[in-house]
C-alpha cells in the first residue's frame, strides 16, 4: 500500500468516527480485503465523476447515470418516504471512494449497456485499480445481486459479500434474510424458505415455498440453471434474492397460489441451504 494510500485511509478513518463507530471496521474491511477483489479483466474507459446519487448510482460529467453493476444498495428516502437503514452510509462510502481516487474512474461496460432507465449499466474502478462494487459489498452496505448477462464478476462479488455476512458488517449486522411469511410489501428481498411444491409447465419452473411465495424461473432463463440444483428439490432449504411482486395488484390471483412472487433470471439469485 502506498504512502497516498495509507494517508487517504487515515483521513476517511477520521471521517468515519463521526459517522458512527459501525463504520470503522467496515472501512477496514474493504480497504484491506476487498482491494484485491473483482480486478479489471481488460481495459477500462476513464470517465469524470459529477455527484454520487446514492449508494450504488453515480452521475458522470457528461451527463450520463451510471448503475454500478451487481449490487443493491440500500433506497434513499425519496417522495416523502423514509430512508432504507444504510441507504446513508453506503452513499456517503461511495462518496469516499470517489473522493479518493479525484472523481477518476474506470468504466467497464456491461454486455447489457443500458438498464430500462436509460442508465448506463457498469462497473466502476478507482484510480488505483479497487473495484468499488467489491468495497461496498465487503463493507456491508450492499447486496450482491445476479442479472444476466451483466455477471462477469458474480464470483468474486459473491466472495465480496461474503466476507461481510462472516464479520456481522453493515447489513449483515443482523440478519437481513426474511421467512415467506414476513414478506409485506414489493421490492427487493434476500427470503429463505422450505419447498413445498415443484410444478414445471409452459410457463417454466415454479418452486413454491412454505409460507406463501413462489420461486419462477421463466423458460428462457432454465439453461443456465444446473438440472443437479433444481432435482429433488422439495423439502429442500433455499436461500433465493431478487425482487419480489405482488401478484395480487395484477388481479386474476387463483385460490391456492402465492400471493408473492420472485423470478429468478440466474443461479446466482438461488442458493441450496441444505438438503
Amino acid at each position: 500500500m502506498t504512502l497516498d494510500r495509507l494517508l487517504g485511509l487515515t483521513g476517511l478513518l477520521k471521517k468515519a468516527s463521526l459517522a458512527g463507530a459501525f463504520f470503522v471496521p467496515a472501512i477496514w474491511l474493504s480497504s484491506v480485503q476487498a482491494e484485491v477483489l473483482c480486478p479489471a479483466p481488460r481495459a477500462v474507459t476513464p470517465a469524470q465523476v459529477e455527484r454520487v446519487v446514492d449508494g450504488d448510482t453515480l452521475r458522470l460529467k457528461d451527463g450520463r447515470s451510471v448503475r454500478m453493476i451487481g449490487l443493491n444498495a440500500p433506497e434513499t428516502g425519496k417522495k416523502g418516504q423514509s430512508a432504507e437503514p444504510y441507504a446513508d452510509a453506503a452513499r456517503k462510502r461511495l462518496q469516499a471512494l470517489v473522493a479518493r481516487s479525484d472523481g477518476r474512474v474506470g468504466l467497464l461496460a456491461g454486455k447489457q449497456p443500458k438498464d430500462r432507465y436509460g442508465r448506463t449499466l457498469a462497473h466502476v474502478f478507482g484510480a488505483d485499480g479497487s473495484n468499488f462494487e467489491a468495497q461496498l459489498l465487503a463493507d456491508g452496505l450492499a447486496y450482491q445481486v445476479a442479472i444476466a448477462p451483466n455477471v462477469e464478476l458474480l464470483a468474486c462479488q459473491q466472495t465480496a459479500e461474503q466476507r461481510a455476512r462472516s464479520a456481522g458488517a453493515g447489513l449483515w449486522r443482523h440478519s437481513p434474510v426474511l421467512a415467506p411469511s414476513q414478506i409485506s410489501r414489493s421490492g427487493f428481498s434476500l427470503v429463505s424458505g422450505t419447498v413445498s411444491k415443484v410444478q414445471r409447465n409452459r410457463g417454466g419452473l415454479w418452486i413454491d415455498l412454505e409460507g406463501g411465495l413462489v420461486l419462477h424461473i421463466a423458460p428462457n432463463h432454465l439453461a443456465s440453471f444446473d438440472p443437479k440444483t433444481l432435482s429433488g428439490l422439495q423439502g429442500t432449504q433455499l436461500e433465493a434474492r431478487g425482487w419480489v411482486l405482488d401478484r395480487s395488484r395484477r388481479g386474476g390471483l387463483k385460490a391456492g397460489q402465492a400471493r408473492w412472487m420472485l423470478p429468478l433470471t440466474h443461479p446466482g439469485m438461488l442458493k441450496v441451504v441444505s438438503r
